[in-house]
């Protein structure tokens, strides 16, 4: 056997296995927890579009100042956003707080 021949089969063999691999990115959106109604539409429309391409889509709500003590709103903006989006994509946890940034991320339905 040639190795130059093997070594070409097995390069061939793995541009295959590339191929039929399914990648994804992860896309962001920040939001503030006192957004407006046409603000959530263009931003739940982007979500849509990122969701239909194959992505998943991170929804950020950061707090500034003294709106950390509003976390309820925010937590309110996500669920509408989970409720919009409910059709095409499911949340893969619960909203998280992390520092002033409270996320979610939402994966297309299988």
């Amino acid at each position: 056997m040639n190795y130059g021949k093997y070594k070409f089969e097995q390069a061939k063999k793995e541009k295959e296995a590339r191929k039929k691999q399914r990648s994804f990115e992860v896309k962001e959106l920040r939001i503030t927890p006192n957004i407006d109604k046409h603000d959530f539409d263009f931003k739940a429309k982007n979500a849509r579009k990122f969701l239909e391409d194959g992505n998943k889509v991170r929804i950020t709500v950061r707090f500034r100042g003294r709106e950390l003590n509003y976390v309820k709103q925010g937590e309110a903006v996500l669920n509408q956003f989970i409720e919009t989006l409910s059709d095409i994509a499911v949340a893969e946890k619960k909203p998280i707080l992390e520092g002033k940034n409270l996320f979610i991320i939402l994966a297309q339905k299988s």
